[in-house]
């Protein structure tokens, strides 16, 4: 019996990424559904996605399925083209992450549950790339992170730090106890308020459930990891003019952003669909045009590599701490979260994602210098 039209192609595609239908390898598709091939094709990666989650296929390592299938140039081979174009002309049209929007998208994510972030964090809950230079595990690639950011910042005791997009605090902690700064954090998660407020208890640390576009503070440094992706490109100027505002004169400000290494203005859908609303990752060019004439760029660090470990110990914790989660989360939100986490660990594998922290001055006298 002939192949139908949409499992041919589906296959040629597959096998130009040396990926096997009902193969042994890791990265070998195992199809359950024939629908998957017309679904996938027709949806692109939503279609991915949403069959995975409907138990459509399973490979072991979904994270090397998805990085042999980036860098055969699937992208080019398959059109998904009407999932971008609806969110391209959404975000061309309005601004899709508005105050208010970006308060329901924040919910929507960070607000699901400490329950689950704790199990499947370090620690001190760090929700953002680790840095494995020298760190074998990763509560030390998180620790480390952080100390390399307070470093490069050159924080010294009694200077004030804001913190955009705090988190759970563990960046005000460490640098509260460690470099003895006072220190503001803000957040639009109820969640990590609450957590941070407690945790950073007894420091000179406060916590404000606020819009970075409410900030009318002046601190000696600031700092943002992992929020700038929920900024969206019509709203990077202001944030750089907010950021400027609130930076005294000779202060250092860190960002830490995924990239992307093309200049676009869509989000993946199935991403934005499931896992981070109306997100949107800046290129280069984005960064740049939005801090002309506002900031110096002293350092540009790209480790987007090490995105790619982190994800993946996330990952076995995630597994590691299932049997205590699913009483409070189904088993598609397992599929759902197991596909979220090796889906971007495929991406950054691939170097289709990019992990950067830029340093930026308001033009300080003297040369800067910054540790790795």
């Amino acid at each position: 019996m002939s192949m139908r039209p949409h499992e041919r192609i589906g296959r040629e595609i597959l096998e130009a990424a040396d990926i096997e239908v009902n193969g042994d390898r890791p990265w070998d598709l195992q199809i359950h559904h024939q629908g998957f091939y017309r679904r996938a094709l027709q949806q692109g990666t939503l279609g991915l996605g949403e069959s995975y989650m409907d138990q459509w296929w399973d490979a072991r390592a979904v994270d090397q399925f998805v990085e042999r299938l980036v860098r055969s140039g699937v992208e080019q081979r398959v059109s998904h083209w009407r999932h971008q174009l609806q969110y391209v002309v959404g975000n061309t049209l309005q601004n899709l992450q508005n105050p208010r929007r970006a308060r329901r998208a924040v919910a929507a994510h960070y607000d699901l549950g400490n329950d689950l972030f704790m199990a499947m964090l370090d620690p001190e809950l760090n929700y953002s790339c680790g840095y494995w230079y020298r760190a074998d595990n990763l509560a030390d690639a998180q620790r480390d992170k952080l100390e390399l950011i307070c470093r490069k910042l050159a924080l010294q005791p009694g200077q004030l730090l804001l913190d955009i997009g705090c988190g759970w605090g563990s960046l005000l902690r460490h640098a509260a106890e460690h470099h003895g700064v006072r220190a503001i954090g803000v957040t639009l998660s109820e969640e990590q308020a609450r957590y941070a407020q407690a945790a950073c208890r007894g420091l000179d640390v406060e916590i404000r459930l606020q819009d970075y576009r409410e900030l009318e503070v002046v601190a000696d440094c600031i700092v943002s990891v992992g929020m700038f992706e929920h900024v969206g490109h019509r709203n990077y100027r202001q944030f750089m003019e907010i950021a400027s505002a609130c930076l005294a004169e000779d202060g250092l400000f860190l960002l830490h952003t995924i990239g992307n290494h093309r200049h676009t203005l869509d989000n993946d859908p199935w991403i934005n669909k499931y896992i981070f609303p109306d997100g949107e990752l800046p290129s280069p060019i984005h960064l740049t045009e939005a801090i002309q004439d506002l900031f110096d760029i002293e350092d540009w660090h790209s480790f987007g590599p090490d995105y790619d470990r982190t994800l993946m110990a996330w990952l076995d914790n995630f597994d590691r701490a299932w049997p205590q989660l699913e009483g409070h989360y189904d088993q598609r939100f397992c599929r759902m979260w197991r596909y979220y986490l090796q889906f971007c660990a495929g991406l950054f594998r691939a170097r289709r994602l990019q992990l950067w922290q830029l340093v930026l001055s308001r033009g300080r006298p003297g040369a800067y210098r910054a540790p790795r």
